[in-house]
């Protein structure tokens, strides 16, 4: 498979564009770069030009930011098969965190003036795009909601559910980084973590989660 047909597969995952027909695609994704990063290589800072689209062909990136002690705080990850960038290149504002190669990372790469000479042709696609805008908005009110009124256990059980559909089995992420996701100290979720590692949910190694039973913590994901 070409890449530009691989950067159409990921495309056409992504709701922003999973509309669109097989001709569309292939014009859409004709249109896109490829980069490398080597690990630890910046891809963009807080405060750069939004002017590209990425979609990860093999790797991953970390999107971070600094806390107020000097530290970095992981806020997502993003592995083979996703999109990444999209508030930025639509309305062509600044980064709102810092984008870093995990690891040896290939990258998709689409840049805003082409996407929007594509949108002035496409408008079905500037519509579709709308609607993706107001479900993200929908999903950050219900995070808020779930930070309030959902305790620790199930948004951290939701997490790494989440995680592990995207990473597998063995999620690379630290504790401090899990309480960033869920809103908690880390010795909170610490705890937790622990008492499930004794229920035999998971097991804990440096840096990483290794998830045992999936079907009690996807239980424990859904409050129930």
């Amino acid at each position: 498979m070409s890449k530009q047909a691989e950067f159409a597969v990921i495309l056409k995952m992504n709701p922003m564009f999973a509309h669109l027909g097989s001709d569309e695609l292939q014009r859409l994704s004709g249109l896109c770069q490829t980069r490398n990063l080597v690990s630890g290589e910046v891809l963009f800072q807080k405060g750069d030009p939004g002017d590209a689209l990425f979609g990860v062909r093999r790797g991953q990136i970390r999107i971070e930011t600094g806390a107020s002690d000097g530290s970095r705080l992981t806020l997502n990850f993003m592995g083979a098969g996703e999109l990444f960038g999209e508030v930025a290149v639509l309305d062509g504002q600044n980064r709102t965190a810092d984008a870093t190669a995990a690891e040896p990372t290939e990258l998709f790469v689409l840049r805003r003036d082409d996407l929007l000479d594509f949108l002035e042709r496409e408008p079905r696609v500037a519509i579709k795009i709308i609607a993706l805008l107001c479900q993200r908005i929908r999903w950050h009110s219900e995070r808020m909601e779930e930070s309030v009124l959902q305790p620790l256990s199930v948004r951290l059980a939701r997490r790494l559910v989440a995680l592990a559909a995207d990473f597998g089995m063995e999620v690379h992420v630290s504790q401090e980084q899990l309480g960033v996701f869920v809103g908690a100290a880390r010795e909170s979720v610490n705890r937790q973590l622990q008492s499930w590692r004794k229920d035999g949910i998971l097991d804990l190694q440096r840096g990483r989660i290794l998830v045992q039973d999936m079907p009690r913590l996807s239980t424990i994901a859904r409050n129930e």
